[in-house]
């Protein structure tokens, strides 16, 4: 059987993996989280091998760049590369929400369902003067973590003090509504209900950071106290820096330095042939990630309903990812990266599939390595500096995401953007995506940065927080994407093309 053969029953494999772990997860809840722990230790298995896969394969091909200035221009290259696509994918995420607006649509059409006191389905409608706290007073009626309030007239929205800090808070439309003793209310055309979930409130308490308090965190965090703490916390960057200044270091040692070298390049093979014998189980792990995120989803009986609901805001969502995952990328891989786009995106699937199963650029980069090193051809000393630094700084998915989010919420509430606040949301979505790296829950707290930039309710996030496990996974697949593109574009640039 020949190395392509191989490859292609993998792929082969995978893909069912996937078809059945969804209908696994999804037809059977409860057997889809009985086998989510053989995916949790699939995912475990792939973060083993980040760190020393990092710093092997970055010291090894900084060492392999020979002359030490050459480091500016492979990083100048790859820097503004990750920032042009990055920006892309924002002006399609902004053109395509501004047309589609999947939020007027919801405000116009949205339904309450009520029985016995539980919310069924909701959707969120406008909050005027984009005030909406409660007063202590009001909290009478609670539902496991939330808090149901009613407001007979919008008046009363105005003015009333929060009872819990930086509570997510969204309006509904209703048309009638049981009290906490099962009798029924009713209120009046302009009556508007409140719903407060206090257990995502306190998921946004010390979220609320400026974008330059953000980048300045990055910068300061690329000095870490403790390098075995970074090793031990997966934070990828600054690993990155000190790998780049060691590799450095040893190419001026000259003989002396020769050994360390041998040893991380045996470190390297090392590391990637544990990476071959962990694909052997990858069907199966990812099969059993997909089935364990939809049994936790309550499968398609509990999924499907949240998605319809906001339907049209995830179909801008991911109309927006495929464009720029179908279109945009493949035009700058062939043109700029010299590359045929067919071959080279079916040898990165098992990249991306286990990209979309984990939901994690860095679990992913062994595989994404592997993909682009071995089967695309790409140098290593190009692939050890461009994809480790794109796992972690590459997020054309995750920005997209974003800047349709914000104008989404807007929409929602009926608040009106003009073109200068569009240039804000472009601004702040593509550098919030960049400085998301190292950052603990990091799509929350940039989330909350795009939105506070242009004065945004921070309390939308509930409104799609239900869906966003699923598109989390879609726009990760993108941003792996994009390294590896991002891998041939360098490559090429460098002067190592013509690799067919």
């Amino acid at each position: 059987m020949t190395g392509d053969g191989k490859s292609n029953r993998l792929l082969i494999a995978i893909l069912i993996g996937i078809v059945l772990g969804m209908l696994l997860g999804g037809l059977s809840p409860a057997a889809g989280r009985a086998v989510k722990f053989i995916g949790e230790i699939f995912i475990r298995a792939l973060l083993m091998l980040v760190v020393p896969l990092i710093i092997a394969t970055m010291t090894v091909g900084i060492s392999r760049l020979g002359d030490i200035r050459r480091i500016g221009g492979i990083g100048g290259k790859t820097i503004t590369y990750y920032l042009a696509t990055t920006a892309l994918s924002v002006v399609v995420g902004i053109t395509l929400v501004n047309l589609i607006q999947p939020g007027r649509a919801d405000t116009e059409q949205g339904r309450i369902a009520m029985r016995g006191g539980e919310l069924l389905t909701d959707v969120a409608y406008r909050i005027y003067d984009n005030t909406l706290t409660l007063d202590t007073d009001t909290f009478q009626r609670a539902y496991d973590n939330r808090y149901m309030v009613l407001l007979q007239d919008q008046d009363d929205i105005r003015g009333v003090v929060a009872k819990s800090h930086d509570p997510f808070v969204s309006s509904l439309i209703i048309s009638e509504w049981t009290d906490g003793e099962g009798n029924r209310v009713t209120p009046s055309d302009q009556g508007v209900s409140i719903r407060v979930d206090l257990a995502v409130a306190e998921g946004i308490k010390g979220k609320s950071r400026s974008i330059g308090t953000v980048l300045r965190d990055v910068v300061v965090g690329l000095v870490p106290r403790n390098l075995f703490a970074a090793m031990m916390n997966n934070d990828v960057l600054p690993l990155i820096i000190f790998s780049l200044i060691f590799g450095a270091v040893l190419t001026t040692l000259g003989e002396r330095g020769r050994p360390v070298l041998i040893f991380f390049e045996g470190l390297n093979e090392a590391i990637m042939r544990i990476v071959h014998l962990l694909m052997l189980t990858a069907p199966v792990g990812i099969g059993a990630l997909i089935a364990g995120r939809l049994g936790d989803a309550g499968g398609f009986i509990g999924f499907g309903p949240e998605f319809v609901r906001l339907g049209q805001y995830a179909a801008t969502v991911l109309t927006g990812l495929l464009i720029h995952g179908l279109i945009t990328l493949p035009l700058i891989l062939f043109f700029f990266g010299k590359q045929r786009v067919w071959p080279y995106s079916v040898n990165s699937v098992a990249a991306l599939t286990t990209a979309f199963s984990t939901a994690s650029s860095a679990a992913t980069l062994p595989l994404t390595m592997q993909c682009t090193t071995e089967k695309n051809k790409i140098s290593e000393r190009t692939a050890s500096f461009v994809l480790p630094l794109g796992a972690t700084i590459n997020m054309d998915g995750t920005a997209l995401y974003e800047a349709v989010a914000a104008i989404f919420i807007a929409q929602i509430y009926g608040i009106d953007l003009g073109s200068v606040h569009m240039v804000v949301i472009f601004l702040t979505a593509t550098l919030a995506a960049i400085g998301a790296a190292g950052i603990p829950e990091a799509g929350l707290v940039t989330m909350v940065i795009v939105l506070q930039a242009v004065n945004l309710p921070i309390e939308g996030i509930s409104l799609i927080l239900v869906i966003d496990w699923f598109l989390d996974r879609c726009r990760t697949t993108v941003n792996v994407w994009g390294d590896t593109v991002g891998a041939a574009v360098v490559h090429n640039l460098e002067g190592e093309g013509d690799t067919d």
